[in-house]
């Protein structure tokens, strides 16, 4: 029988306390985590190795934890990124956002709720044991959807890039096809923290999918809005 791969996660934080408590509590869940205590050493960490999330602490030495984050996002779009900061303003946690972080938490937080939130992570980037491996790709009348590369191959050879959040809320629904997926589980997985884009920001979404995979954008036969409740694909 073959050794299940122990997902790898990178833990960026300068607090040794901290730092040591966190490792061991990702340890017990079955991780395998490398440690960095200041910005250079884990830029230098991503560059050497590949790791399934990052966990980045915002005030560190040598480089702080924003310039960790761009310089990351540089070379690699995909790897999630989960800031943990002291600091509680919005326009930290927006900064933190635009650089491309996933998530973000504010020190002191709850354990299990940061464990919480690294599962829903890498559920969303497609790794964590619930995410089926047949869902790596899916083909739709003739579409053939990729999330890994999170590309979409039209019946006419033409090819389509998707967002990370399209891609995310694709698979989502395809995962769950025939299921009404509540507008809270979509926040929950696809965008994983609480600065939430609103209904009409999904509705888009779902307007996005039709006009691609649809014959009639106007009469719909796989993405649906379900009124109050959430949203459907069905085959």
């Amino acid at each position: 029988m073959a050794i299940e791969k122990k997902l790898s996660i990178l833990l960026v934080e300068d607090e040794e306390n901290l730092h040591e408590a966190l490792k061991l509590n990702l340890e017990l869940d079955g991780f395998e985590v490398t440690s960095a205590f200041d910005g250079v050493t884990a830029l230098n960490a991503v560059q050497a190795e590949y790791f399934d999330l990052i966990i980045l602490d915002v005030m560190l030495p040598e480089m702080d934890g924003f310039k960790v984050c761009e310089a990351i996002r540089l070379d690699n779009k995909e790897v999630p990124i989960l800031f943990l900061t002291a600091k509680n303003s919005s326009a930290d946690k927006i900064a933190g956002l635009r650089l491309g972080a996933d998530d973000y938490l504010t020190k002191p937080f709850n354990l299990e709720e940061m464990l919480l939130r690294v599962q829903i992570l890498l559920k969303r980037s497609g790794l964590s044991a619930e995410v089926k491996e047949s869902l790596n790709s899916y083909n739709l009348d003739g579409f053939q959807i990729n999330f890994q590369n999170m590309m979409v191959t039209t019946p006419a050879n033409k090819s389509v890039s998707l967002t990370k959040k399209e891609n995310a809320l694709l698979r989502l629904l395809v995962e769950r096809k025939n299921e009404v997926v509540s507008r809270e589980s979509i926040l929950e997985i696809v965008w994983g923290y609480d600065v939430y884009p609103s209904t009409r920001t999904i509705d888009n979404f779902i307007v996005t999918f039709r006009k691609l995979f649809e014959k009639d954008p106007s009469e719909p036969t796989h993405f649906f809005s379900v009124r109050g409740v959430g949203y459907k694909f069905i085959e």
